[in-house]
């Protein structure tokens, strides 16, 4: 993955067990625009703190992040740790130390080991390279399975524009901001205000309509980056405007169904559509209490086409329902008409359904023009197994 404008490098600090790549960066050829959103928790890290101040000049140079281990909770301390990592950098670079940024992720509460990232700083800007999106990418994953890149090319006004994304996160992953960091690139030439309205747009329909097990964490972070080298100028109002918001809705879309796919332990991504809300908060609380059941979760880690306890999640969402309006499917099966039991046959077509890896539900109330779509996964016995051992 290339992005014009930027260099990546991923190293192994020493902050991990097993010597695991553990420290990565993101740095820019020059100035570029920038924008960010943050976890919505009332814990916040560190880094989360630092960047959501430094991110109101609109402008950054570098990205600089670790893993295992979150900075978060660890007080005064840990805000100087933060400022001083991004001061040595800032320094190995020869840029202005407001320029950077730092993120964390990893075990909470515990101090940061600072003297292992000041030591490898040198090492981590001399393996700066273009091509090297593959070692920062590893180098910021804790629990996750696989790495989570994507990338889309496109033509606006006669050239190519890119944008790229790279992001991890596998548990504690809930809207409002999930448990993850990601980082998208583009070669447009956007402004910063511009990039944040773009940002929050995509977020909405990507890393704020996925979740896992409903909760967020103190480190949750999605920085957004435009060096310009393409020359490709987004204005708003025009053509390559709107073009460009479906780009970047498309990499944080596929981002965030990738987290959601590595659920930790998960072994199937469940999309729910909720149609025909009286409210547009309706829709999207009955799809939030159907993803977040235990019981609905379970249910399809079993493979078990079991419509009643999808109804009396939606029946328990608070919402405006008539339960003789409505209708669920599993797939394209129809499993559930007007409140009522389709029958035999539709189960047994509907079981099939729930043996995919891959699973649509859909719940129309019939009530209203609203709609809602949010991705789960499943909730299976790894879940418990990767949590219970998460700091052993």
């Amino acid at each position: 993955m290339i992005v014009n404008g930027f260099r990546f490098s991923g190293i192994s600090a020493g902050i991990k067990k097993h010597g695991k790549k553990d420290l990565g960066l993101i740095c820019a050829d020059g100035l570029v625009s920038a924008a960010g959103l943050f976890t919505t928790c009332s814990v916040k890290a560190a880094p989360v703190v630092l960047d959501m101040d430094r991110l109101k000049g609109g402008k950054v140079r570098a990205v600089i992040v670790n893993s295992g281990n979150a900075n978060a909770c660890t007080g005064d301390q840990g805000m100087m740790d933060a400022v001083e990592t991004c001061k040595l950098l800032a320094n190995e670079l020869g840029v202005v130390e407001s320029e950077v940024l730092v993120s964390s992720t990893g075990v909470i509460g515990q101090k940061l080991p600072v003297e292992k990232i000041y030591s490898a700083i040198p090492e981590l800007v001399s393996s700066l390279d273009a091509n090297s999106a593959d070692s920062f990418t590893e180098s910021i994953m804790t629990t996750d399975s696989f790495p989570k890149m994507h990338s889309v090319t496109k033509i606006i006004g006669g050239k190519e524009v890119t944008v790229a994304g790279i992001a991890k996160g596998a548990g504690m992953i809930s809207p409002n901001m999930a448990t993850m960091l990601a980082y998208i690139m583009t070669d447009a030439d956007i402004d910063s205000k511009m990039l944040d309205h773009a940002l929050k747009v995509a977020t909405e329909a990507s890393f704020n309509s996925i979740t896992v097990d409903g909760d967020m964490s103190t480190n949750d972070t999605v920085i957004a980056l435009a060096s310009g080298a393409s020359g490709v100028h987004i204005a708003e109002g025009e053509a390559g405007h709107l073009k460009f918001l479906e780009m970047l809705e498309d990499v944080m879309i596929a981002l965030a169904k990738m987290i959601v796919k590595d659920g930790e332990g998960a072994t199937k991504l469940v999309e729910i559509n909720i149609r025909g809300a009286d409210t547009k908060d309706d829709a999207r609380r009955a799809a939030l209490k159907i993803a977040n059941s235990p019981l609905v979760k379970t249910a399809f880690y079993g493979e078990d086409a079991n419509w009643g306890r999808i109804a009396a999640a939606v029946g328990g969402a608070g919402i405006a329902m008539v339960e003789a309006k409505l209708d669920i499917f599993f797939g394209g099966v129809q499993i559930v008409k007007g409140g009522l039991f389709a029958g035999g046959d539709a189960e047994e077509k509907a079981t099939k359904e729930m043996k995919k890896d891959e699973i649509i539900l859909v719940v129309d109330l019939n009530l209203g023009p609203h709609e809602a779509r949010i991705w789960t996964c499943d909730l299976t016995h790894d879940y418990i197994r990767i949590n219970a051992e998460y700091r052993s």
